[in-house]
């Protein structure tokens, strides 16, 4: 089954244990809200990564994640106590708020300038990765799980600008210029991009399009 997210925060967690048997570790997240009416298997987007539960407590989750996945991820940066952005996966009754998020990162950028203008703060973030092409001006974006609007692109970097509200409520709070965040991309931009950029793209014409009803 496939999870989806919308990058709106419930809850900021903390990293309380982390543990490493063989190639698999053990997070152990201190949190509260998000442990509403979850269970055994459900998933939870733990700074944008995908994480399925496989302890709960009255305070706290536990979930298993792969060698691979801390070293693509800002995982590898962690440490204890450390705030985490959480969100539960999206629900039946749940409003799409943000955008669509898989909880699938990119890759992980770092925070290169952080500029006050008026009542938002913008965030330009380098980004050296071949998935920086799915990155457009207006497009939606998710930093660490957060489901944020980039408001320009550089040659290998992009700035978001972002709402005091957004920076209390998420762990942007406690970052600092050069820390790394977890990246992911717009899935329907990436879809548009790869589409336009095929082979069957270019069989479509004014004509094509007239003949099918457009």
């Amino acid at each position: 089954m496939i999870e989806i997210f919308t990058g709106i925060i419930e809850e900021i967690g903390r990293l309380a244990d982390i543990k490493k048997e063989k190639d698999l570790y053990t997070l152990k997240i201190s949190c509260k809200k998000v442990l509403e009416g979850t269970k055994t298997g459900d998933s939870i987007a733990t700074n944008g990564v995908c994480l399925t539960v496989t302890e709960l407590g009255d305070d706290f989750y536990k979930a298993e994640v792969m060698v691979e996945t801390i070293n693509s991820t800002n995982f590898k940066t962690l440490s204890l106590g450390e705030p985490l952005n959480l969100e539960r996966a999206l629900s039946p009754a749940k409003r799409l708020d943000g955008h669509i998020v898989q909880g699938h990162v990119d890759g992980v950028g770092e925070i290169v300038n952080i500029l006050k203008r008026g009542h938002e703060i913008v965030y330009r973030i380098k980004f050296d990765s071949d998935n920086f092409k799915y990155i457009a001006e207006k497009g939606s974006i998710a930093l660490d799980g957060i489901s944020l609007t980039v408001s320009k692109v550089g040659e290998n970097y992009f700035e978001v600008s972002i709402i005091p509200t957004t920076i209390a409520d998420t762990n942007l709070a406690s970052k600092n210029l050069g820390e790394k965040i977890n990246i992911e991309t717009d899935i329907i931009g990436r879809y548009v991009y790869n589409f336009v950029n095929t082979k069957e793209a270019s069989k479509i014409t004014k004509n094509f399009l007239l003949e099918n009803g457009f």
